[in-house]
């Protein structure tokens, strides 16, 4: 694993179990099974959506973009932290914890089985 992700890991640990799968060129974070963080490009992004994104804003983060090869660009809800939240995992602890909330709240609900 790249430095970067390894760090990450020890910065992600006190929020729980965290698993970490290869996926497009980067990384994909899970903890306790839920999708909440990426490492692309050299940097660490974390999950938000319409309730978190704001905070992630006021201090300064970046959207994840993604550039295509014909051109046209996308922004995905995932977003940089400040850099203090990258020196220590008491640092990063609010911040993941506002990425799984958002992991939380963008799950979608399970299928049930209907009998006919």
């Amino acid at each position: 694993m790249p430095a970067l992700v390894d760090h990450a890991c020890e910065l992600f640990a006190p929020l729980g179990t965290i698993r970490v799968k290869a996926m497009f060129g980067g990384y994909g974070f899970y903890c306790d099974e839920l999708f909440f963080a990426i490492v692309a490009y050299e940097t660490v992004y974390l999950k938000a959506d319409a309730e978190s994104s704001e905070a992630f804003r006021q201090v300064g983060g970046e959207p994840f973009r993604v550039t295509y090869k014909d051109g046209r660009t996308e922004t995905m809800n995932y977003w940089t932290v400040p850099d203090e939240a990258m020196e220590s995992s008491a640092e990063m602890l609010p911040w993941g914890r506002l990425a799984l909330a958002a992991a939380v709240r963008g799950r979608k609900p399970k299928k049930t089985k209907t009998k006919q």
